[in-house]
């Protein structure tokens, strides 16, 4: 297969000779060879890089989650970079000044909560007010581009972690997002998306000819990327996801836990696709840092009839039925609100969690589903 930066280099590039180029990337920025998209930008003869532009964690992928990141200059190419992991979360006008066509060429992991699919959308918004246009190169999808997972966001609990009325697992690529953007979600820009040649909507990333590169710090596997729609659940609490060890999102649990009583319980379940090892962990950084947890690691035995979003809402429902007393929700922003909630996209999930039976909320989740497949279906590449 090839990506869609490959397929631009091979045949689209001349009508941007005049072009002044913005390329919003960073370390996923790759071609088949590990060549960086910032170094075939710098040096291609048709092409003048003249910004750069990075979202979360950095256009280089050091910064760890959540870190306000400061515009600085490349140090490989001398080209500007733009953070658009500022205070507000999105470009101003004037980081396009020296920009004519701003490139997209970022590798996003399938879920709503990752903030990449943002950053881009609110550069695209920044360029339709500019009349600048937006070039997206697209990427698979790591975990398919078939299933779809979890209920839609609400009115009301729209944050950085959901933009948007997506599910949870939206199993489009990148460059359907930015479609999806423009004509559903009223994105008033010019755009155009490059497409990939070979890629099939089942497959998953290990069945491309691509070489993995992490998006974050905690962006490992993929199992991890697989989980990632159910157990980023887990960050609204104050049990460890697992930052901080070599299994985020694959290990959870805390200094309170029991971590073989809470797999016997997870177990006891028979969720379809996993199964759950006690295990013990002590976090190098974040939530318990140097701290003892039990907890269980999730091994995924069968993707392909995992359901994440519903094992990361019967996993929390367990815990708070066994520590009602030490399991928290966390609060913060200007605004001190529940995490779980934006996170969830609604306050009836925590609700429900807390009255010891989700249910209700579970049985909706097809329904959500159904509607946003039909939705999608008219943005659909492949």
């Amino acid at each position: 297969m090839k990506l869609g930066l490959e397929v631009f280099l091979e045949k689209h590039t001349r009508q941007y000779t005049d072009k002044k180029i913005g390329l919003l990337t960073n370390l996923t920025g790759v071609n088949h060879e590990l060549k960086s998209t910032i170094d075939l930008f710098h040096e291609h003869e048709h092409i003048s890089l003249t910004a750069l532009f990075g979202p979360e964690h950095g256009i280089r992928g050091e910064v760890q989650e959540g870190k306000l990141i400061e515009s600085t200059v490349d140090s490989f190419t001398g080209v500007p970079v733009y953070s658009l992991y500022n205070k507000k979360k999105q470009p101003n006008h004037e980081m396009l000044d020296e920009v004519d066509v701003v490139f997209c060429d970022l590798q996003d992991i399938g879920s709503r909560y990752y903030t990449f699919i943002y950053s881009l959308a609110n550069m695209m918004k920044i360029c339709g007010e500019k009349e600048k246009k937006v070039v997206v190169l697209d990427r698979p999808n790591p975990i398919n581009g078939l299933m779809v997972e979890g209920n839609i966001i609400e009115d009301g609990f729209q944050s950085f972690v959901g933009q948007f009325p997506l599910p949870v697992r939206h199993g489009m690529t990148i460059g359907e997002l930015a479609l999806l953007f423009t004509n559903k979600f009223n994105i008033d820009c010019s755009l155009e998306v490059i497409p990939m040649e070979g890629w099939t909507r089942d497959m998953y990333f290990e069945q491309t000819n691509l070489l993995w590169v992490s998006p974050t710090p905690n962006t490992t596997t993929m199992d991890m990327c697989i989980l990632y729609p159910g157990t980023c659940l887990i960050e609204g609490t104050n049990l460890s996801e697992g930052r901080g060890t070599t299994k985020p999102f694959e290990v959870i649990g805390a200094p309170f836990i029991n971590g073989r009583k809470l797999a016997d319980e997870m177990n006891a379940l028979s969720i379809p696709g996993v199964l759950f090892r006690p295990t013990v962990f002590m976090p190098m950084y974040q939530k318990y840092e140097g701290e003892v947890c039990e907890g269980v690691q999730v091994h995924v035995t069968d993707r392909n009839v995992l359901q994440a979003f519903e094992l990361g809402i019967l996993l929390l429902e367990k815990v708070y039925q066994l520590y009602p007393k030490h399991i928290e929700f966390i609060r913060g922003g200007k605004e001190n609100r529940y995490f779980i909630d934006l996170l969830a996209g609604t306050d009836k999930l925590r609700k429900q969690v807390i009255e010891g039976n989700t249910r209700t909320f579970r049985n909706q989740l097809t329904k959500y589903v159904e509607q946003f497949k039909q939705v999608r279906n008219s943005y659909l590449l492949y």
